[in-house]
């Protein structure tokens, strides 16, 4: 195997493993699975091992492919190192950004500031995962993750791009018909818009407690994984919601949606950061660039603020 291709089979490696499947990887990479088959055979005949066991339903790795995907992480992880501190040292916008987030925020702030920017920078390429996992930017080898919340792992840094705030809010029509819960017990009888999954579940038991776990409080009456169709759903008159800001802001603000504000809701903790985490202390200019990008979208005070 000639050296300059070591680098890219052990890429390949690395995300057949990860995905554990030849066809997830493929699709990962834009490649056929016979393509990405073919690699990881030339790479266990290099090697002379085994890496992976197959059957027609699992694939899983041997005892050497568990040490040698140890190895290859650190290996993948020192050439873009390397790459990005030379990259950096140049001031060359270019290369490939790689960012991972919530599918609605991508899909709302992260992608303009992407599109943007391909039309700027020609040599520069983007890699965007749309996910509700906690993505990490050394495991996942990307250069930029934005979370919602608390920081926890003090090994990577953390830049504020925005605030995040709750709103408590549904339809005109809805509240018309339901009323606006002046107390806690009123809100307690609602129709409730609730998330089911994700990374991000701060939602009505934040509020109310743990509604429908023997406590005397009703299920929610919708509940959905996706920030977009919990918006759809508070539009369309469903029942009450508790979305981030960044959500439903610009709704209230053309009159969508009516803010529920009461004496209770005010005690409610609903403020949080919005960060964007990295590993490298010494980014990347593409990295600065897009940050720079997305706070200048974004604006100050947020584009979806709904202060008075």
């Amino acid at each position: 195997m000639q050296s300059e291709k070591f680098a890219e089979f052990l890429g390949v490696f690395v995300d057949v493993a990860r995905e554990s499947s030849f066809s997830a990887a493929g699709r990962r990479r834009g490649r056929s699975p016979s393509s990405i088959g073919r690699q990881i055979d030339a790479l266990e005949a290099h090697l002379d091992t085994p890496l992976f066991l197959r059957s027609t339903r699992h694939l899983t790795l041997t005892d050497a492919g568990e040490a040698l995907l140890i190895r290859a992480r650190e290996i993948l992880d020192s050439l873009v190192d390397v790459q990005q501190e030379l990259a950096s040292m140049k001031g060359d916008v270019s290369g490939v950004l790689r960012l991972a987030c919530y599918p609605t925020f991508g899909k709302r702030y992260v992608l303009p500031v992407m599109a943007q920017l391909a039309h700027q920078y020609p040599d520069l390429s983007f890699h965007l995962d749309l996910t509700e996992r906690l993505a990490e930017p050394v495991a996942d080898r990307l250069d930029l993750v934005i979370r919602i919340g608390d920081l926890h792992d003090s090994t990577l840094i953390g830049s504020r791009i925005a605030v995040q705030t709750r709103v408590l809010c549904a339809s005109s029509d809805y509240l018309a018909v339901a009323g606006i819960p002046e107390t806690f017990e009123e809100m307690q009888q609602h129709r409730l818009i609730d998330k089911l999954h994700g990374a991000d579940l701060l939602g009505w038991s934040d509020v109310l407690g743990h509604p429908g776990r023997g406590d005397g409080l009703a299920l929610p009456r919708f509940g959905c994984d996706d920030f977009e169709g919990m918006r759809q759903a508070a539009i369309a008159g469903v029942g009450v919601a508790y979305l981030p800001d960044w959500v439903v802001g610009e709704d209230i603000q053309a009159g969508l949606l009516t803010p529920i504000v009461s004496p209770w809701s005010a005690k409610i903790p609903v403020s949080t950061g919005i960060y964007a985490l990295r590993a490298l202390r010494h980014p990347p200019a593409r990295v600065t660039v897009f940050l720079d990008a997305l706070r200048a979208f974004i604006g100050n005070p947020a584009v979806w603020s709904v202060a008075d």
